[in-house]
């Protein structure tokens, strides 16, 4: 299946089928010098079946993890770059999760003022979501994703038989972002993690999510509009990840957790019920002033207010400014286990 992300001159295919990684020369101009880089989580059997199809591969693997993806190792990328010769006629490639996509695709708009750029994820979380829609990014001093641009992708593919690698807790973490579409904007993708076998259905869910993201992303490319309803969970659950520190919950554990008071009383328990059966947290055991001191960094907040997405209904989303005082009181209640 081509899912088409529609953005006039930045327009690109996301190619979802199994096996198409053993192919990617068919949907990526690799005659030339590719930089591949990749995790040390991520099976290498992924990168090197990439390798083998390019002309002039360079691969670098980094470790594994959010800590990764800092400034260091986006200098590394781009010194590696530099003694290996690479010109602006030359790409990136990115195999693995969300991590690697962002780190690769930050030093793909970074390099020569711009390179071009391809996404391999191998993760459900990155594969229903952070793989496409051209946000790339670095962490800096304790803050996700505070350095960063837009910049698309020129094809990305995804192959769900890298899945079979994954434990079943990164499975469920991915997952999540898939469930916080459904909440904003299909009641019947949300039907079917109530109602139907996940795993049976795991491709028509990856394809269903990518479908609801890349027509978010047409209509919004740089979030200045529709897009933000993406950020659906993601402002407590970047609180909640960045006040755990290195024993934090995964991404999409805290978005998760995130979504569950930005949810109606009547649509809370049906979301709970999802979570509890993809095994996700609904409670959390954090530090309720150190979750607040991290959302005080978010880029959403403006002056004494702030605009949070609320999910009256499921399959729908709701903007809302609320003072600053009640969504702390909101915060400080849910992180206390008052929600």
């Amino acid at each position: 299946m081509q899912i088409p992300v529609e953005l006039g001159k930045n327009s690109y295919l996301v190619t979802v089928e199994r096996g198409v990684i053993k192919h990617a020369d068919t949907y990526f101009n690799l005659n030339r010098k590719v930089l591949i880089v990749t995790d040390s989580g991520v099976p290498a059997k992924y990168a090197e079946a990439v390798a083998e199809r390019c002309a002039k591969p360079v691969l670098v693997t980094i470790p594994q993890g959010e800590e990764s993806k800092n400034l260091k190792n986006f200098e590394e990328l781009c010194r590696k770059m530099l003694s290996e010769g690479f010109t602006r006629t030359d790409c990136v490639v990115a195999v693995g999760g969300g991590v690697v996509g962002d780190l690769g695709g930050f030093a793909a708009a970074s390099f020569m003022r711009g390179i071009d750029f391809y996404n391999i994820p191998t993760t459900v979380l990155s594969q229903v979501d952070s793989s496409i829609g051209g946000k790339v990014a670095i962490d800096m001093a304790g803050i996700k994703n505070c350095v960063g641009a837009f910049y698309q992708p020129k094809a990305v593919l995804i192959d769900p038989d890298v899945l079979s690698t994954l434990p079943q807790r990164q499975i469920a973490n991915g997952l999540a972002e898939a469930v916080k579409m459904a909440v904003n904007f299909d009641e019947n993708l949300l039907s079917v993690f109530e109602t139907e076998d996940i795993m049976a259905n795991i491709g028509s869910i990856i394809c269903a999510s990518l479908e609801i993201k890349a027509q978010v992303v047409k209509a919004d490319e740089k979030e200045k509009g529709l897009r933000r309803v993406l950020n659906f969970g993601h402002t407590i659950g970047h609180g909640i990840e960045t006040a755990g520190g290195l024993n934090a919950l995964y991404h999409g554990e805290c978005v998760a957790l995130g979504m569950l008071p930005m949810c109606s009383d009547e649509l809370r328990p049906r979301v709970q019920a999802i979570l509890k059966k993809l095994s996700l947290p609904v409670t959390c055991n954090v530090d309720a002033d150190a979750v607040w001191e991290a959302i005080g960094h978010d880029k959403k907040l403006s002056g004494d207010s702030i605009t949070v997405v609320y999910a009256e209904k499921a399959g729908s989303y709701e903007l809302r400014s609320m003072p600053l005082q009640d969504f702390k009181d909101t915060v400080y209640s849910f992180v206390n286990g008052e929600v």
